[in-house]
C-alpha cells in the first residue's frame, strides 16, 4: 500500500536530498558513497624527481624508486615523474574501471608514449578511464606514467593565491588506485545535483521550484544505494521533469568549451606548456566522448608550443579542428594586455597570429576573444576590422568597482568609428562549471533582454587551465530544452555571433574606450618591464626601417625576415596581459627581462648589419652613420662618440629640405657638430646649423639655477622643484600662480587585496610631498649646445634620487634624467606639474591618436577614472595655450584639475615579493606650448624624446651625399612602420603603416626617393585591397585620411638594375 501524501518542509526536504548526495556526510549509506565501490591499490608505484621538465623520452629512462601513497616530494617548480603499474582484477569483466589519483600537484597521463589526459584535484579531474567495460580479452596488466608537476593548478603561492611562491612547498599524491565506476549513480547524480540547484535557483515562490524538489526527494524515497535495481526508476522521475519542455520565447544559452590558460603568471612560461598538454589532452578525449562538445582555444603561442613539445596532441588537436569542435579564436599571438601595447605591436599581435591560424589550421580566426586583460584600447575596434575582425568578446568590465557596465551585447565604437559587434558571457565569468546557478544568472543578469535573447556560456576550469570536465558537459545536455530554464545548446563561437548578427540592428552603441575601474596599478608594476617593452618596440621599428632601407640600397642585402619575426614573437610574448602590467611572479619578471635582452642584443646587430650594408662601396675614411627613424626633420644635440669612449655633444641639423626619414654621415668620429638629415637621408658632415646660436650658461642666484635657450626659461629652487617654466618668446609662465611643478609626492598603497594590480581611489588621502634640502642644486653643463642643472633628493630613509634637469639648444621642452635607488613598501612615487592651465578635459595619447579624460570627479565614471594609462604624451590645454608633460617608458597618469601627475614606481609584494626594489631610471619632459597641441608639435616631440636620432659606426665609409626615403606633406600624419611585407621574404615589397595623428580629415602626399613600381593600398594582414591602386605621379602618391584612420599600402620595388 503507498505511502499517505505527508507535508513537506521546505528546508528539511532539501536538506535531505543534499545530504543523499554529498560527499562529507553519510557516505555509508548514501548515494555518492556507491559512486565507487569495489577498489584495490595499484600493483606497484615507483618515482623519479628531478628540477627539470623533461619529455617523456628522456623521463622514462631515468632511475625510478619504490614510493607510496603519502610520499612527500618537492620543491617548488620541480617534477616527479611516478610509475604506475596496474593489475585489474578478473572479477572486475563487464565493468567501468578508472584509475583514481589524488594529488596537490598537477598531472598528466601518459599512455603507450602519448599524453592521454590531466589530473588535478582542483580542476576535479582525479580519475582516468582505463576502459569502459572490461572486456573478456582485454589485457590485465598495463603500465602507465603519470608526469606530477610541483605546483597547483594556481601556483604555490605561500599562504594565499596571490602571495609569493612558497620555495619549500613539498607535494604528495593522497590516492593512487584501481576502482570500479558505477555510470548509473553517477548519473542519479548529476539529476539530483541539477534538481537542488532548481529549487535553489528558482525559489520558495516559483512552482517549478517545487516541482524541482518534490521530484528530487520523490527520487530519494524511491532509490535504495544498495539496491541498483532501484535506480532505473529514480532515473526515470528525473527524465520525465526534464523532458518538460520549455516555450519557443526562452532564451538561448550557448555553451562552449573553454580552458583560459594565462601564458605567464603564478607560473612560469615554461609551466604554462605543460599546463597547454594537460589541459588540451583533456579535451580532446572528451571531443572523442561527446561529439557535439565544441572547444574555443585562443593563443596561437600556446599552440606553437603544443606542436613543438607535443606533436602527437597537436595532430589530434587539427583533426578535432577539421571536424569543427576544436574552434581557434581570437587571431592574435597571445591575449595581449589591452592598453600598453603600441598601435604597430597590437597589429603585429594580430599579424603573427591570423597566419599562425591560417597556415595551421587553414582560416583565420573570425572573433577577437579577450577575456581577461585590465581595459580595451578605443583604437581596438579598428585594429580588428584592419584584420578581418568584427566580433568582439570578454568578460574583465564586470570587474568594475565602481560603476556596472550597462550592456552585454552592443556595438563597440572606435577612435575613428569603425564598430564591432562586442558580447559579455551575462554570467560574468569564462569559467563556468554548468550550474543551474550558473544558467540562471546568465539570463536575470543580462542587461539586454529585449535587444537579444541569446547568449555565451563559457564553461571549463581557467585561468590554471583545466578545462571542462565530463560533468559539466552532463549537466548542460541534461538541461537543454527544460520548462522554468533557459534553453542550453552545445554551441560555437560562430553559431553564436551570427544569432547575435541577426539582432543587431536592436543594440546600443557604446562610444570610445573601455575602461577597468581596477587593476589601474598595472600601468606602473615593474617599470622595468615598461621600459623593455618601450626600448624593444623602438628598437624593432628602428631595424625594419634600416633594413628596408639597406633593401633598396644593398642589392646583396637580405632582409632579415626570420630574425625580426622571432624578435617580435618574443616582445609580443611579453605583452601577455599579466607580464607587461608587471602582474606575475618574480620568476616570469627574470624571463621577461631576459627576452628583451635577446631584443636588444638581436636587435642592435640587426641595426649594425643594416648600417654596414647602407655604407657599402662608399669613398672615404670609417665614420658615424647618423640616421633620424622618424618622418620629420630633426635638430637635435646628440652625444657623439670619441675615443677612449668619452663623448662630445654634437648638433645634429636637418639640411632644410623636405627630408623626412634620413641617414646622414660623420666622416670623422668625434667632430663636434653634425648636421644630420631626417630618417632616410645621407649627407656628409657639416658646421653645425647657424640658426641656433649657443646657449649662455645657466645662472645659479640664492641656491636656485635659471636655464634659457631662447625658447623656454626654466627656474629651479634650491631643492630643484620647478619654480617657473616660461615660453619666452610670449612670456607666458606654465607653472600655477604659487605652485611648485617636478613635486615628488609619495603615496600610502594598500589595495583591498590585489596587490600587483590595484592602486585605490584612498590612496589619494595620504598624499606627503617629498621635500628636498636646500643647497643640493648644483650646475651640470654649462651652456654651449646643452645646460643643465641636478640635484639629489632622499625619498626615505631607504630611498633616494638623483636628476638632471637639461635644457639643449633649439629644443622646445626641458627633460628631466632621473635615477632612483628604490627599497619601499606600498608606496606610490608620483611627480606632479601644477599648470597655468585650466580646462575640463585633458588629453593622453593612445595607440595611433589620442583621447581626452575629465580632470574633474562630477559623476563616479568620473571619479572612477582617478588613474588613467596614457603612452609617450598628455597634455592640458585652454584656448591658445597648453602644457605637455612626455615620457619615454612610464604609462600610469593623471591629471586633476590644473595637476598633471605622473606616476613612477610602486612598491607591492605579492605575487613578487621584489617588485620594482632596485635602480630605475628614466625621462620625462616639459613642453609649454602656445596654441593647441596638434599645432605646436606635442605629438612629434614625444616622438623624438622616444626615439632618439641613431649615431651607428659605420665599418666602412659613410655615404658622402644625403638620401631621404620618405616624406609627408602634413604634419597631421605619421608614417609609423616601413618594414618588408610578410608574404614572400624574398620579395621587394614593403609595407608602410600611416595614421592620422590630429583628429582631422586630411590629404596628405607622401613623397618617395624609392625605385617604386607599384603602389597599392592593403588591410592590416597586408592583404591587397582590390580597388586600392595608388597612381604614382612625380614620386608622390595622394592619401586621404579620415581622423584617427590607420592606412596601410604595398610599396612594390623595380627589380635591382644588374
Amino acid at each position: 500500500m503507498a505511502a499517505a501524501p505527508a507535508l513537506k518542509h521546505w528546508r528539511t526536504t532539501l536538506e535531505r536530498v543534499e545530504k543523499f548526495v554529498s560527499p562529507l556526510y553519510f557516505t555509508d549509506c548514501n548515494l555518492r558513497g556507491r559512486l565507487y565501490r569495489d577498489s584495490c591499490p595499484v600493483a606497484a608505484l615507483s618515482s623519479f624527481l628531478t628540477p627539470e621538465r623533461l619529455p617523456y623520452q628522456q623521463a622514462v629512462q631515468q632511475d625510478f624508486r619504490p614510493a607510496q601513497v603519502g610520499d612527500r616530494f618537492g620543491p617548488t617548480w620541480w617534477t616527479s615523474w611516478f610509475r604506475v603499474e596496474l593489475t585489474i582484477p578478473e572479477a572486475w569483466v563487464g565493468q567501468e574501471v578508472h584509475l583514481r589519483w589524488e594529488s596537490n600537484g598537477e598531472g598528466l597521463v601518459w599512455r603507450d608514449g602519448e599524453p592521454v589526459q590531466g589530473l588535478t584535484t582542483e580542476g576535479e579531474k582525479t580519475s582516468y578511464v582505463l576502459t569502459d567495460r572490461l572486456g573478456e580479452g582485454d589485457p590485465r596488466n598495463l603500465t602507465l606514467y603519470v608526469e606530477v608537476a610541483c605546483n597547483g593548478l594556481l601556483g604555490a603561492g605561500k599562504g594565499s593565491m596571490i602571495a609569493a611562491p612558497d620555495p619549500e612547498k613539498m607535494f604528495q599524491v593522497s590516492r593512487a588506485e584501481l576502482a570500479v565506476f558505477h555510470r548509473d549513480v553517477y548519473k542519479l547524480l548529476v539529476d539530483l545535483e541539477l534538481l537542488l540547484g532548481i529549487a535553489k535557483g528558482l525559489g520558495e515562490d516559483n512552482q517549478r521550484s517545487f516541482q524541482a524538489l518534490y521530484t528530487a526527494n520523490q527520487m530519494v524515497n524511491m532509490c535504495d544505494p544498495a539496491q541498483p535495481e532501484t535506480f532505473p526508476v529514480a532515473q526515470a522521475l528525473a527524465s520525465r521533469f526534464f523532458g518538460q519542455r520549455g516555450g519557443e520565447s526562452q532564451h538561448t544559452i550557448h555553451a562552449i568549451g573553454h580552458c583560459h590558460i594565462d601564458t605567464a603568471w603564478l607560473w612560469p612560461f615554461k609551466e604554462t606548456v605543460r599546463k597547454c598538454a594537460r589541459s588540451w589532452v583533456t579535451a580532446v578525449q572528451l571531443m572523442e566522448r561527446n561529439p557535439s562538445f565544441i572547444f574555443a582555444c585562443s593563443q596561437a603561442q600556446q599552440l606553437e608550443w603544443v606542436k613543438n613539445h607535443y606533436p602527437g596532441l597537436y595532430t589530434r588537436l587539427q583533426e578535432c579542428a577539421c571536424r569543427g569542435q576544436f574552434v581557434p579564436v581570437g587571431g592574435t599571438w597571445v591575449e595581449m594586455d589591452g592598453n600598453l601595447p603600441s598601435g604597430e605591436a597590437m597589429v603585429r599581435q594580430f599579424l603573427q597570429g591570423q597566419s599562425f591560424f591560417l597556415q595551421e589550421f587553414g582560416k583565420m580566426c573570425s572573433e577577437f576573444w579577450l577575456p581577461d586583460t585590465f581595459g580595451y584600447s578605443a583604437q581596438l575596434p579598428q585594429i580588428m576590422r584592419g584584420c578581418g575582425i568584427r566580433r568582439f568578446l570578454t568578460q574583465k568590465l564586470s570587474w568594475n568597482l565602481v560603476n556596472t557596465f550597462p550592456h552585454h551585447t552592443f556595438l563597440w565604437e572606435g577612435l575613428d568609428g569603425s564598430r564591432v559587434l562586442a558580447h559579455f558571457p551575462p554570467g560574468d565569468s569564462y569559467g563556468m562549471q554548468g550550474s543551474v546557478e550558473e544558467v540562471l544568472k546568465t539570463v536575470t543578469n543580462n542587461r539586454d533582454k529585449g535587444r537579444t535573447n541569446h547568449s555565451a556560456f563559457l564553461f571549463g576550469f581557467g585561468d590554471g587551465g583545466g578545462g571542462p570536465t565530463q560533468t559539466m558537459l552532463d549537466r548542460l545536455k541534461r538541461l537543454c530544452n527544460t520548462d522554468g530554464l533557459p534553453r542550453v545548446q552545445l554551441s560555437s563561437p560562430e553559431r553564436l555571433f551570427s544569432e547575435l548578427e541577426s539582432d543587431q540592428g536592436q543594440l546600443c552603441t557604446w562610444v570610445g574606450e573601455l575602461f577597468l575601474e581596477l587593476h589601474n596599478g598595472t600601468y606602473t608594476t615593474h617599470a622595468q618591464i615598461k621600459k623593455g617593452n618601450r626600448e624593444c618596440e623602438r628598437i624593432l621599428h628602428d631595424a625594419e626601417l634600416l633594413s628596408s632601407l639597406a633593401l633598396v640600397r644593398c642589392t646583396q642585402f637580405l632582409y632579415p625576415a626570420v630574425q625580426l619575426q622571432y624578435l617580435w614573437r618574443l616582445l609580443l610574448l611579453n605583452q601577455f596581459h599579466d607580464v607587461v602590467p608587471g602582474s606575475c611572479i618574480q620568476a616570469v619578471v627574470e624571463d621577461a627581462m631576459s627576452h628583451y635582452e635577446d631584443i636588444r642584443s638581436h636587435g642592435n646587430g640587426l641595426l649594425s648589419a643594416a648600417a654596414a650594408a647602407l655604407c657599402a662601396g662608399e669613398p672615404g675614411p670609417e665614420g658615424l652613420l647618423i640616421v633620424n627613424t622618424l618622418p620629420w626633420k630633426r635638430t637635435e644635440v646628440l652625444a657623439l662618440p670619441r675615443p677612449g669612449g668619452a663623448h662630445t655633444l654634437g648638433l645634429i641639423s636637418s639640411a632644410g629640405d623636405s627630408a623626412q626619414h634620413g641617414l646622414c654621415s660623420c666622416s670623422c668620429p668625434h667632430f663636434p657638430a653634425a648636421p644630420a638629415a631626417p630618417a632616410a637621408c645621407v649627407r656628409s658632415a657639416r658646421a653645425p646649423a647657424d640658426s641656433f646660436s649657443r646657449l649662455p650658461s645657466p645662472t645659479k642666484t640664492d641656491g636656485s639655477v635659471t636655464l634659457d635657450n631662447g625658447i623656454l626659461r626654466v627656474r629651479l629652487d634650491p631643492t630643484g622643484r620647478l619654480t617657473s617654466l616660461v615660453l619666452v618668446a610670449s612670456g607666458r609662465e606654465a607653472i600655477a600662480e604659487g605652485a611648485t611643478g617636478n613635486q615628488f609626492v609619495l603615496f600610502d598603497d594598500v589595495p583591498l587585496y590585489w596587490d600587483a594590480w590595484d592602486v585605490m581611489d584612498y590612496h589619494l588621502e595620504t598624499r606627503k610631498p617629498v621635500l628636498g634640502q636646500p643647497g643640493t642644486l648644483a650646475v651640470g653643463t654649462e651652456g654651449g649646445l646643452r645646460g643643465s642643472a641636478w640635484f639629489l633628493l632622499q625619498l626615505s630613509p631607504n630611498s633616494r634620487l638623483s636628476q638632471e634637469v637639461v635644457l639643449d639648444v633649439g629644443c622646445p621642452y626641458v627633460r628631466f634624467h632621473t635615477e632612483v635607488h628604490w627599497q619601499e613598501t606600498h608606496k606610490f612615487l608620483k611627480v606632479e606639474f601644477p599648470a597655468r592651465v585650466r580646462s575640463p578635459q585633458a588629453t593622453y595619447e593612445i595607440q595611433f591618436g589620442h583621447l581626452q579624460r575629465p580632470t574633474h570627479y562630477n559623476t563616479s565614471w568620473d571619479w572612477a577614472r582617478f588613474e588613467v594609462w596614457a603612452h609617450r604624451w598628455m597634455d592640458l590645454s585652454e584656448c591658445g595655450f597648453g602644457l605637455a608633460l612626455l615620457n619615454d617608458c612610464k604609462y600610469g597618469a593623471s591629471v586633476h584639475g590644473n595637476v598633471l601627475s605622473l606616476s613612477l614606481l610602486r612598491a607591492p609584494k605579492a605575487p613578487d615579493a621584489t617588485a620594482d626594489m632596485g635602480r630605475h631610471e628614466f625621462t620625462y619632459a616639459l613642453m609649454p606650448h602656445k596654441g593647441s597641441f596638434q599645432d605646436a608639435g606635442v605629438i612629434r616631440a614625444a616622438y623624438s624624446l622616444n626615439f632618439p636620432l641613431l649615431a651607428l659606426p659605420a665599418p666602412g665609409p659613410a655615404p658622402a651625399a644625403s638620401w631621404s626615403a620618405f616624406s609627408l606633406s602634413t604634419p597631421a600624419v605619421v608614417l609609423e612602420t616601413v618594414k618588408q611585407a610578410e608574404a614572400n621574404p624574398l620579395s621587394r615589397t614593403l609595407v608602410l603603416r600611416l595614421y592620422e595623428a590630429h583628429g582631422s580629415h586630411v590629404d596628405c602626399w607622401l613623397h618617395t626617393s624609392l625605385p617604386v613600381q607599384e603602389a597599392v593600398l592593403c588591410d592590416l594582414l597586408e592583404k591587397r585591397d582590390p580597388a586600392g591602386h595608388l597612381p604614382l605621379r612625380d614620386n608622390r602618391l595622394k592619401l586621404t585620411f579620415s581622423p584617427f584612420q590607420v592606412r596601410s599600402l604595398l610599396l612594390v620595388l623595380q627589380p635591382p638594375l644588374d
